[in-house]
């Protein structure tokens, strides 16, 4: 064996593809049996996520429970939300057991500043979890910010609209997001191991009963026979 590849090894800085065992550490639940099982464990335990999804199909609900259980075991206690596009509802977040005291939004009056304050939230070593709105990220700041998450041993979820341009990002995992009657529909687009080999959906409906469909809607004919339509006067 190679020195150099013989030092990577021991310094566990080493990752090789059939090594299936290593897909599971460094990882935490994400709440979801099937994202789980698909993930060969859960989310990683810190670095970046990259999540392509439209706003409002219930992308953040995806990630809370994950968020959750970090809060509650990790030393680091602080969740930290940078640029939401809609308003939090801070009822939902205590809801599902986030305590709003360790909570903190961020609101940046520019787009530039997004990235600074998750770069200083990831390696203040204060922060569990880091989730960042931002639409366009280039390589060099996705590398910035996967140092700044080993150094503050953080973990940082970054939500953007998917574009056409889109281009590889060297982040630790990368899933795109569609809508789903049961939940969510799941591509996992770059991982550790071997990825599934189509998406799947995560079936939401153990968290959130109200906000999924069981059946689908039927159609009602609206179409009236002329002789029951009103006359003209």
């Amino acid at each position: 064996m190679h020195s150099a590849i013989h030092y990577l090894k021991n310094k566990q800085l080493l990752w090789r593809a059939n090594d299936v065992n290593s897909a599971h550490s460094n990882t935490q639940t994400t709440g979801f049996s099937e994202l789980d099982s698909a993930l060969q464990g859960g989310f990683p335990d810190y670095g970046v996520i990259d999540i392509r999804s439209p706003i409002g199909i219930g992308e953040l609900r995806l990630l809370l429970p994950n968020i959750v259980n970090k809060q509650k075991h990790s030393p680091a206690n602080l969740s930290v939300f940078i640029a939401p596009p809609l308003g939090l509802n801070a009822e939902m977040l205590a809801e599902i057991g986030l305590k709003l005291e360790q909570v903190m939004i961020i609101q940046p009056k520019a787009n530039h500043d997004n990235l600074w304050a998750a770069e200083q939230s990831l390696k203040s070593g204060c922060c569990n979890s880091v989730v960042l709105w931002h639409s366009m990220m280039t390589v060099a700041q996705i590398k910035r910010l996967q140092l700044a998450a080993e150094k503050g041993h953080s973990q940082l979820f970054i939500l953007r609209i998917p574009q056409q341009n889109d281009i590889p990002l060297p982040v630790s995992l990368g899933m795109q997001l569609q809508a789903n009657h049961l939940g969510i529909q799941v591509d996992i687009t770059k991982r550790k191991g071997p990825k599934p080999n189509k998406p799947f959906v995560v079936d939401m409906h153990t968290y959130w009963p109200e906000l999924i469909r069981t059946e689908k809607a039927q159609v009602v004919n609206l179409t009236f026979p002329v002789s029951t339509l009103p006359k003209r006067a």
